[in-house]
């Protein structure tokens, strides 16, 4: 039997400066409460999601909750190796990471089903 082809969620905007980051997060978390395969992808600033304090973030609250949901649901966050911050509050809160080169982000996007790009 084939491997499920996921549906991507991309996110490259930044949630220091963007309601889009959140709403990306909002959006993909609704989909996996459907019972579908997702792939979270985060790009660039994208990575702040993950920041231990939120009080800078946009959507800072609303944040924090939504990653509690994934981080239950077992739902991991793909990476973007050049973009992880050198703070080591980064992802204080334990979430999975699994760390994904650029070439590998295009992997995924070629597997994928549907796709989600904020």
């Amino acid at each position: 039997m084939p491997e499920p082809q996921p549906v991507l969620v991309v996110i490259a905007c930044d949630p220091r400066s963007s309601h889009r980051a959140f709403e990306a997060m909002r959006i993909g978390v609704g989909v996996v409460a459907g019972e579908n395969d997702v792939t979270f992808v985060l790009r660039g600033p994208a990575v702040h999601l993950l920041d231990a304090d939120t009080d800078d973030l946009v959507d800072g609250d609303d944040i924090a909750k939504f990653r509690a949901n994934l981080k239950a649901l077992g739902v991991p966050f793909h990476v973007e190796t050049g973009a992880v911050p050198a703070d080591p509050a980064w992802n204080a809160d334990g979430h999975h990471v699994i760390p994904v080169t650029r070439e590998e982000i295009a992997g995924l996007v070629q597997r994928g089903r549907r796709f989600l790009v904020f």
